[in-house]
């Protein structure tokens, strides 16, 4: 039932605090002393988000239906009514309309709304934590490399040597947004090229060696735990998708009949395919009749409208006695481009290709989603085949680094 003013003016404070839910995202907060706080829940870019309206009687219950309707107006024309707010207080603040920050907020709504929410809420956070308070207010056309140096070397110094190198990457995208729209003249960032030592590049663990593989690929057959973390365990090995990917994989990407499962890359936001073997396949086959009428192959534990949190296969193969440092999600991944390269002799554009890889021909073209589609199917199904003769004790070729091919 909506809230009515009465309603609202005898709420009492009780032993803990309590909320009085209105209509369409609008709730009254009594806290413990008695307090009472509006607030509006609503999403945007499919996050959930809290606005505060200020406190009753201060704010009366006709005023904050107005202040959600204004807002819900506004997340309808695409606009975050939480950082509207941020940008008519910087101004009210007599910060330039053309400052760094609201430049660089007024970049990050007009593109944030293609990205994920992690990404996007990380992307942010680093520009309020490492760079709003130093040039933040600072008109984005006076900003030079001189200015922005300090800043970047200021994350560097705590040792977060790969944050600021994306810091840096997301201020080049904020200056170049400014020119595109008129409000600087070049991206200085370019000038700070070299000015950060290379980051290191995140490895994940992974075993790589022929006898080690097939001692988790028999781990992995003899996990006695749920169906459904059964299958993806099995599967993962077999197509060495990204694990976000495998565990968001749907049903309606799965085509039986061209043994082809078909998504979004995450990274790229490009399709991909991923031929099927018989194996891959069978383990499909033998999952469907439990998931098949939802959403997601894998679903989560808790409810089968979301997918399988992304700790369920790590926590699996901790279980098994698969050491972090011996295997990774991520892991299956450099499994199969080594093993593939080094053991299978398969060419490397085959297996980029089928990594999801930014792949190039000579000429600079990027190849698409159907390239070397007949050699991929088979470079799948004669993997699949050899991880099935390594679990079952076939002699192996090991890995000679180094060696000629």
């Amino acid at each position: 039932m909506p809230l009515t003013d009465t309603t609202v003016k005898k709420a009492k404070a009780g032993t803990k605090a309590r909320k009085l839910y209105d209509e369409r995202g609008l709730f009254l907060i009594i806290s413990r002393n008695g307090g009472k706080w509006w607030r509006f829940k609503y999403r945007f870019d499919g996050k959930e988000k809290l606005l505060s309206f200020g406190t009753y009687p201060d704010v009366n219950l006709k005023d904050a239906r107005d202040l959600r309707d204004e807002s819900r107006k506004q997340v309808s024309a695409g606009i975050d009514p939480g950082e509207y707010r941020k940008a008519k207080k910087y101004a009210k603040e007599g910060r330039l309309a053309n400052s760094f920050e609201i430049v660089a907020r007024e970049w990050f709504n007009k593109y944030s709304i293609n990205w994920s929410p992690s990404h996007a809420d990380r992307t942010i956070r680093r520009l309020e934590r490492d760079v709003f308070p130093w040039i933040g207010g600072e008109p984005i056309s006076d900003i030079d490399a001189p200015m922005m140096l300090p800043v970047i070397r200021r994350i560097e110094k705590r040792g977060a040597l790969e944050t600021a190198h994306r810091a840096l990457g997301n201020c080049g995208q904020v200056f170049r947004y400014a020119v595109a729209t008129g409000r600087a003249e070049r991206d200085p960032s370019v000038d700070l090229r070299g000015a950060l030592p290379p980051a290191k590049g995140k490895h994940f663990a992974a075993v790589t060696e022929p006898k080690l593989v097939a001692e988790i690929l028999r781990a992995i057959d003899g996990y006695e735990g749920s169906l459904i973390v059964a299958c993806a365990l099995r599967l993962a090995p077999l197509v060495f998708v990204r694990p976000g990917e495998l565990r968001k994989a749907e049903w309606a990407g799965i085509d039986f009949d061209n043994a082809e499962w078909r998504y979004l890359v995450t990274k790229t936001e490009t399709q991909h395919i991923v031929p099927l073997s018989r194996q891959a396949i069978e383990i499909l086959k033998e999952i469907e009749p439990l998931t098949g009428r939802g959403r997601y192959i894998f679903p989560s534990a808790r409810g089968k409208g979301r997918p399988m949190s992304d700790n369920a296969i790590l926590a699996a193969m901790r279980r098994m006695g698969i050491g972090k440092e011996e295997m990774s999600g991520h892991g299956f991944r450099a499994m199969a481009r080594t093993i593939l390269d080094e053991v299978l002799g398969v060419r490397p554009d085959f297996i980029e290709h089928q990594l999801a890889h930014a792949v190039r021909d000579p000429n600079g073209r990027a190849y698409n989603r159907t390239a070397h589609l007949p050699e991929r199917k088979k470079m799948m199904q004669d993997w699949a085949d050899y991880l099935d003769k390594l679990k079952a004790g076939a002699d192996v070729i090991p890995i000679l680094r180094g060696a000629k091919k």
